[in-house]
């Protein structure tokens, strides 16, 4: 009589935890819906439709016109702007994200030292990230601006001469000048703080053993800062050279592409295609070739990240 008792039981349990998994499943759901929406409507709908796009030609008011890999062929073989773009690109990450990298770690091993005031440097340093990147612009502009710049009011005052740089009028010197305005506003930003986070958590106990073991501030950076920091250098990295690659608001605030092309970064030729000559299908196969080409960068970055990023909770 137990027996049958206990097995009439466990069938009624069962459903019960079944319904109550169920009704989880659906609470998480709902929580998620707005998430879900959001990644249907705005990525993935878009995604879908600038893939289609760029197999045809379409200009925003006629229907788009099937033309299979023709803007691939024209973007690789006749567009003048293509080549040049990717590269001013690729130089300016090159420059920009080892730069802001160092720049970020030296500011959050300062910060990390328990220093008096230390909350009122963090707030400084943060501050120009939180800029909006045209109004960082529009006062870069006035700092840069060569006849009544203060940069260059300093430069003629300290050499004696007349002569200064043009900043973003000089095809010479317009990179520069958007070079050291991304590494004001990078190095004290999210990048610092992600640092800063990561250096926190290194256990005081690595740099008690260095101690005994003789090391100096130097070795112990080299030997247990560096090594235990790698995965938060690592996904700085990632994301430094994906920030770098997208450049595209300060050098259309500040020199619209120009002087002379010398500032036309590849998301300014997209947005010229798309915006200005309303060449929506070229666009959208631009933007998927840098889609892709983003995607080889990270997925060799993931590829290789093991052979220098180590990650403590790992057993080999």
């Amino acid at each position: 009589m137990g027996t049958n008792v206990m097995t009439g039981v466990r069938p009624v349990a069962q459903k019960r935890a079944m319904r109550l998994r169920v009704r989880e499943a659906i609470a998480g759901y709902l929580f998620l819906s707005p998430w879900i929406i959001g990644l249907a409507c705005f990525i993935a709908g878009p995604m879908m439709a600038s893939g289609y796009l760029s197999f045809t030609r379409y200009d925003m008011v006629n229907t788009p016109e099937w033309v299979g890999l023709k803007n691939f062929v024209e973007i690789f073989t006749k567009d003048r702007l293509f080549w040049p773009s990717m590269l001013l690109t690729f130089r300016y990450a090159l420059i920009v994200v080892p730069f802001s990298l160092i720049g970020s770690l030296l500011a959050a091993v300062l910060l990390n030292q328990g220093l008096r005031g230390t909350t009122w440097y963090r707030t400084f340093f943060f501050l120009p990230h939180l800029t909006p990147i045209v109004a960082a612009a529009v006062l870069w502009g006035w700092i840069f601006n060569p006849d009544v710049g203060p940069i260059n009011y300093w430069i003629r005052t300290i050499t004696g001469s007349t002569e200064a740089p043009g900043w973003f009028r000089d095809p010479d010197w317009a990179m520069a000048g958007l070079i050291i305005m991304a590494m004001w506003g990078a190095i004290g930003g999210n990048t610092m703080l992600i640092f800063l986070a990561g250096l926190q958590g290194v256990p005081q106990e690595l740099y008690d053993a260095a101690v005994v073991d003789g090391a100096g501030m130097w070795a112990k950076f080299r030997n247990v800062t560096l090594p235990m920091i790698t995965p938060t250098i690592f996904f700085n990295m990632v994301l430094g050279i994906i920030g770098a690659l997208k450049v595209f608001a300060a050098a259309f605030v500040a020199t619209a592409g120009g002087p002379a092309y010398a500032t036309w970064f590849y998301a300014l030729h997209i947005y010229a295609k798309a915006f200005q000559y309303f060449e929506m299908g070229y666009a959208s196969a631009l933007a998927w070739i840098f889609f892709i080409v983003l995607f080889i960068f990270t997925y060799i970055q993931f590829r290789y990240s093991k052979r220098w990023v180590y990650y403590a909770g790992e057993v080999d």
